[in-house]
């Protein structure tokens, strides 16, 4: 059970029971004051009785209480922006693992919490962002690559380069990483307007006949382009598993045997 529904059932049950208790409880309860109010002269004991039958359950208590908490982290999460945590190195070097990073969740349109279902339309995917997504193979995780591939374009991959549309996109070389280990190269790839890194790996690498991206989908690809699981391997991302856009790095922990950094932060390119 992901961590969305469990909190669209907290909401439900917590509304119920503030929702109950507003509308009949809480009345009930000032009825049975009034009553023992009306019964003639009070004595010392009347505060402590009062006190006693106003006083809310534990449940109606928990629900008024966290209700309107819980909402807000439903709508913030839902609509506006939701934290990840990168756990592998496939989209090094733009995201490390152990990176914190801000998803805006209304960049592709505002989607329904757990179904998922956009209703609102404000903008599609564009070729470069990276993106945040339900793994096609299940859906029950998120995953997070770059967008490569737009519905209706065509792509291949030969040696080490991507093709979209017959065309190569350009890749730069910066340098060999890490330093005294030839295994690998940084270059800076550019798709469309969007300038990136990359990491190579300087052994034979496995290509990819052309595919045409069908309508409705969208071709995903790591950074990491020799160390992904990615669309070459399990195919299209469909609109309907898309979560949001990834723009920010606010926090980088390696784990529970170091501190958090906020050194790092940074917008994701």
């Amino acid at each position: 059970m992901d961590f969305a529904l469990l909190l669209v059932i907290a909401v439900g049950l917590s509304g119920l029971g503030y929702a109950a208790d507003l509308l009949f409880f809480q009345k009930q309860r000032q009825k049975a004051v009034n009553q023992y109010t009306s019964k003639g002269p009070r004595s010392a004991l009347d505060a402590d009785v009062i006190e006693k039958l106003e006083k809310e359950p534990w449940w109606a208590e928990y629900s008024r209480s966290f209700f309107p908490v819980l909402t807000l982290v439903l709508v913030l999460r839902s609509f506006l922006v939701e934290p990840f945590q990168i756990p592998s190195g496939s989209m090094l070097p733009t995201l490390k693992i152990g990176d914190f990073i801000l998803v805006n969740k209304f960049a592709y349109g505002l989607r329904l919490p757990v179904i998922n279902t956009r209703f609102i339309e404000i903008d599609e995917p564009q070729r470069g962002d990276v993106m945040v997504f339900r793994y096609p193979v299940d859906t029950r995780l998120n995953f997070i690559k770059r967008v490569v591939g737009l519905p209706g374009d065509r792509l291949s991959y030969e040696n080490k380069v991507l093709y979209i549309n017959g065309e190569p996109a350009p890749q730069q070389f910066v340098a060999a990483l890490p330093a005294g280990n030839p295994e690998h190269k940084l270059l800076l790839e550019s798709l469309g307007d969007v300038e990136h890194q990359i990491y190579n790996s300087l052994t034979t690498g496995q290509n990819m006949r052309e595919v045409v991206v069908p309508e409705g989908q969208y071709f995903m690809m790591g950074d990491n382009r020799d160390h992904s699981n990615d669309s070459r391997y399990w195919g299209f991302v469909s609109e309907d598993l898309i979560v949001g856009k990834a723009f920010a790095v606010w926090m980088h922990w390696e784990g529970w045997s170091s501190l958090p950094q906020f050194s790092d932060t940074r917008l994701i390119k």
